[in-house]
């Protein structure tokens, strides 16, 4: 089992420790409520070194990214960030992902920690260009500042202005005197930072941040799922997949179809002009109990769908889910049945959104 360099310091805070992704991370400090708050309120600082970071270098960079990537590379500018995917010639997703451009010869990607290997081989599979590519997962730790406070505490740490740092945009700066990658993106829907530096460098950013503001909360894997399910972003393996595609999840706008080609690109308009049989929907429970991954979904006797990721909403308080659920039966307040053991439970269908993201645009 890995460990990541803030091990030590987890154990330390009291950190409930699980396997996740062949490491051993964080699940909980002190409660996924207090520390999904915190985020809300606050801020909240998370270990995300488990995360995977290729490198892309070469005079065809650019289009070797391009090709396996759904959304439009070709535009970027340098220093920006887009999310996408990689897709299947089916359409299904290999994985989602972030690009950041340095230049049209060098791209970092973000991959999730359970696909850095599935990834490498898609990607050696497909270059036929004048493209290295380089695994920089294990010499690379991460953490993410997210909250409303977020800024003003990491701007204690650097001279950079972080004003003109924009949304889903990054920058190299020194963070207590470090070199450092910081993106101005997260997995919250609350505005914060994507730290991306040495091992030693994000052991002393995490210790010193945590050390210098005594309402920052350190924040585990429990919270980070919560709150990201509350503003709709996906998580590979629930709402995405090699058999869910980006037409049915609901997320079309990382698809360019102005792109002449993409792996992926022909089953994707194929799926989006004849308009998918079933897609993502959100799911509000009107009955005592919780939704949770995995439970059917029914109309009357008949299966309809299941639920990718349910919880009872520690902002709202509701208990809401994202299901994948067969048309006609997604119209909004539909109303369904999820089966929870042996007992239906009414549901209705509702906007996936169940929360409003606040980012700093």
């Amino acid at each position: 089992m890995k460990r990541t360099v803030l091990y030590d310091t987890h154990v330390e805070l009291g950190a409930k420790m699980v396997d996740f992704a062949g490491y051993l991370m964080p699940l909980v400090y002190s409660s996924i409520t207090e520390e999904h708050q915190a985020v809300r309120q606050e801020a909240g600082l998370f270990d995300v070194s488990h995360m995977g970071e290729i490198r892309i270098v070469g005079s065809e960079a650019s289009d070797l990214v391009d090709m396996l990537f759904t959304n439009n590379t070709r535009a970027m500018t340098a220093n920006q960030v887009l999310y996408g995917m990689f897709c299947t010639p089916e359409g299904g997703v290999v994985d989602d992902l972030l690009v950041y451009k340095v230049n049209d010869q060098n791209f970092l990607l973000v991959v999730n920690a359970a696909n850095i290997e599935k990834d490498l081989a898609w990607i050696h599979a497909h270059n036929t260009y004048d493209a290295h590519v380089l695994d920089e997962s294990e010499q690379t730790s991460e953490c993410a500042l997210q909250g409303p406070k977020a800024q003003a505490m990491l701007q204690k740490t650097t001279s950079y202005d972080l004003d003109t740092l924009k949304f889903f945009t990054f920058e190299e700066m020194e963070i207590l005197g470090q070199p450092c990658l910081v993106s101005r993106t997260g997995y919250t829907g609350e505005d914060g930072f994507e730290i991306y530096g040495s091992h030693e460098t994000i052991h002393l950013i995490f210790e010193t941040l945590l050390a210098d503001h005594p309402t920052l909360k350190p924040c585990g894997l429990g919270c980070r799922d919560t709150l990201r399910f509350e503003v709709a972003l996906p998580l590979y393996g629930h709402e995405l997949s090699k058999t869910i595609t980006p037409i049915e999840a609901g997320l079309g706008f990382a698809v360019s179809f102005a792109k002449k080609d993409f792996i992926g690109r022909e089953a994707l308009l194929k799926q989006k002009e004849s308009k998918p049989t079933r897609r993502i929907v959100g799911l509000e429970l009107l009955e005592k109990g919780v939704l949770r991954e995995g439970y059917e979904v029914y109309a009357n006797d008949a299966l309809v769908g299941h639920v990718t990721t349910g919880y009872l909403s520690p902002s709202t308080g509701l208990s809401v889910a994202m299901a994948l659920i067969d048309k006609p039966h997604d119209k909004k307040d539909t109303l369904l049945e999820v089966a929870i053991r042996k007992k239906r439970v009414k549901v209705k269908v509702r906007n996936k959104k169940f929360y409003e993201k606040h980012y700093n645009k």
